[in-house]
């Protein structure tokens, strides 16, 4: 079973930032298209960030600017670099990989931004 483990979460300050990683299997990384996507308490999953395996990425509207995303293929890691935190950005977030059929999630770290 393929396990990919998120770490970083926390709860920060409104204009704060984190950091969250995501370790993924080297068996699956290379090929693979990373995200991180996040759900708040009554609301949907949606998606935070994409990255390709071609180093392309896709952010939410209402991350733009303030998120990035970045893949080391080498150390098989994906990483979202918050910035400038908003209560809004509260959730739950999850590390996903995806090629074609194959569709793996992480267990999620839970990010608070609270004062």
């Amino acid at each position: 079973q393929v396990q990919l483990v998120e770490s970083g979460g926390g709860l920060v300050h409104p204009g704060g930032s984190l950091k969250l990683s995501c370790t993924a299997p080297g068996s699956i990384f290379s090929g693979f298209n990373m995200g991180w996507y996040r759900q708040a308490p009554e609301k949907p999953r949606e998606l935070v960030a994409l990255i390709t395996s071609g180093g392309v990425t896709n952010y939410a509207d209402s991350v733009k600017g303030r998120f990035t995303i970045s893949r080391d293929n080498a150390k098989n890691t994906i990483d979202l670099q918050m910035n400038n935190l908003k209560p809004e950005d509260t959730a739950v977030y999850y590390c996903n990989a995806r090629l074609g059929v194959f569709d793996y999630w992480g267990k999620g770290t839970l990010v608070t931004v609270s004062s």
